[in-house]
């Protein structure tokens, strides 16, 4: 089993920066994806950026490229979401998850099988 920690989140101003970290334990952290999704009040879960476990590749949800950079540290077992130009909009509970037999890089739930307990990141404008 694996556990996922995020921390980072917090209160930032219109254009502003905030980097995310997801610490896992439990499982070899190299050999699978990792995601970040967020939440945002009333509204459904959404996917927000993937990275793989081996080739590094990279998948953005439209409204966060050019300002969303999602990363890893294979060595320190983290995965960040560093979040550049923030909008209110941004504003979210942001979960980090696992992807344990990732082929490609997914932006269903449903293809996750770990979460976190989520960050708040308030922006505001």
């Amino acid at each position: 089993q694996v556990q996922l920690v995020e921390s980072g989140g917090g209160l930032v101003q219109a254009g502003g920066s905030l980097r995310l970290s997801c610490a896992a334990s439990g499982r070899t952290f190299s050999q699978y994806a990792m995601a970040w999704f967020r939440q945002a009040p009333g509204k459904e879960r959404e996917f927000v950026a993937a990275i793989s476990w081996n080739t590094g590749s990279t998948y953005y949800t439209d409204s966060v490229k050019g300002r969303f950079t999602i990363s890893r540290d294979n060595a320190k077992n983290t995965v960040y979401l560093q979040m550049n130009g923030l909008k209110p909009e941004d504003t979210a509970v942001y979960y980090c998850a696992a992807d344990f037999f990732a082929i490609r890089l997914e932006a269903r739930e449903s293809e996750y099988d770990a979460w976190g307990q989520g960050t708040q990141v308030t922006v505001s404008s």
